[in-house]
């Protein structure tokens, strides 16, 4: 290393707690968050989001701080905060901009400003860069200097971890990317790309996320067909991935923080290249319809078996499973759809926090399965691991006497079904 550091982390969300826990095994680190409640549940050893265990916040943790007091200690600043969408499904930048006005308040000369949140090409110098200069009164490329790093921590993902994974590094400079590719490299045991120049670093990691999103709506679309033909998708899938080449992509629905938003950061970008974006936003379209699509389909198949408003239990509302984030999941339109059927819905999920639910979406969570039952119809709607492992016996438990099960994960293929129930899937 070719000399010290001191590094903060602002934003301490899904990606920036583990960042700066993984940094604190080798650097000084400050965690800064402008919850105080969340900074609070660090320092009690606690990690809402999962992430992180309690023995990791315990050991060589980060100093964890609301207050931006602290700050002016670092030389290397890691920003981790969100990039969402507003309402037009443009880029919120807010968050970003905040981020900038904070840690430019405590920029000394020299300094680093290292920008992880996914966003399109530019914005770290053309936003970021000038936002920092107003705050600090410092001129950017001369007395401090960016990078990008796009993190790729995937939540709930134990097989991809920070310190598993290539990390990319770019900087204004070839000495910061250097400067960059040290300071990372101590956490990831060398494994670092980097970039051309930022631009290419930020493009990099919206088009992994775009690319997601584009495989995950051809297979949303041929979902449609086949469910028109009375095929199931699923059987389809496993016999074309016996083919050596088949990318192996499954239906759903495709929310989260990020592949259900980052295709909009690169469509924005093309347009103002210029450029309208067919494929990247057609593949959008699909993937939000999937919800309705999903509720007329089940609601169709409740109505053939008993006219008259069903009594429905759906079971999962985070946007993907075994995690607790409730960011843009796409469950709440199979929700609307099923309740604009004239459906009694009810929602259960074991690792989502109740409040939160109410707060974002609406929704009053069910606060466990006992004494539930004489459902109608019950949708697997996140593979969480406790739903999993349900029997035929969980379904007489919850179901009537020619209840549906409607397992939109494919995670009950394999379980038999008691005498009288019926079945469908994609």
């Amino acid at each position: 290393m070719s000399s010290p550091c001191n590094i903060a982390v602002i934003g301490l969300g899904y990606v920036g707690l583990p960042l700066a826990v993984a940094f604190a095994r080798h650097f000084p680190v400050i965690g800064f968050d402008v919850s105080e409640s969340r900074i609070a549940e660090l320092n009690a050893g606690n990690d809402s989001t999962g992430e992180v265990d309690a023995l990791s916040l315990r050991g060589n943790s980060p100093t964890f701080v609301s207050s931006a007091d602290g700050l002016a200690a670092a030389d290397i600043f890691l920003i981790t905060v969100p990039t969402p969408v507003d309402g037009n499904n443009e880029p919120d930048l807010s968050a970003v901009k905040s981020a900038c006005r904070t840690v430019g308040k405590a920029l000394a000369k020299g300094a680093i400003v290292v920008l992880e949140s996914t966003v399109y090409p530019g914005v770290t110098e053309d936003v970021c860069g000038p936002e920092l200069e107003r705050a600090s009164g410092l001129k950017c490329g001369e007395d401090f200097f960016l990078g990008y790093s796009p993190e790729r921590i995937n939540p709930g993902d134990r097989h991809h971890g920070l310190e598993g994974i290539t990390k990319v590094v770019s900087g204004q400079t070839p000495e910061i990317a250097q400067r960059l590719a040290e300071i990372y490299g101590a956490v990831v045991a060398g494994n670092v790309f980097i970039a051309e120049n930022i631009k290419t670093a930020e493009a990099a990691k919206v088009i992994e996320n775009a690319q997601r999103d584009i495989n995950i709506a051809f297979i949303n679309e041929v979902t449609v067909i086949f469910n028109r033909l009375g095929i199931s998708v699923a059987d389809v899938l496993d016999a074309s991935a016996t083919k050596w080449n088949f990318l192996d992509f499954k239906p759903g629905l495709v929310g989260g923080h990020c592949v259900g938003v980052d295709p909009f950061y690169l469509a924005h970008c093309a347009e103002m290249s210029g450029h309208h974006p067919e494929v990247i936003l057609a593949g959008r379209r699909i993937n939000d319809k999937m919800g309705a699509y999903l509720a007329d389909w089940i609601a169709e198949r409740i109505a053939a078996a008993d006219a008259g408003p069903a009594k429905i239990l759906v079971l999962g509302l985070t946007f993907k499973e075994n995690i607790p984030d409730l960011r843009n999941t796409k469950v709440i339109d199979l929700i609307d759809g099923l309740a604009r059927h004239g459906h009694l819905v009810d929602v259960h999920d074991p690792l989502a926090d109740a409040a939160e639910a109410r707060h974002l979406h609406g929704v009053e969570l069910k606060t466990g399965l006992d004494g539930l039952g004489g459902y109608d119809c019950v949708v697997g709607a996140v593979a969480h691991a406790s739903y999993r492992a349900f029997t035929g016996e969980t379904f007489s438990r919850l179901l009537r006497a020619g209840g549906l099960v409607a397992d939109i994960k494919g995670m009950w293929r394999h379980v038999e079904l008691p005498d009288g129930l019926g079945r469908w899937r994609l």
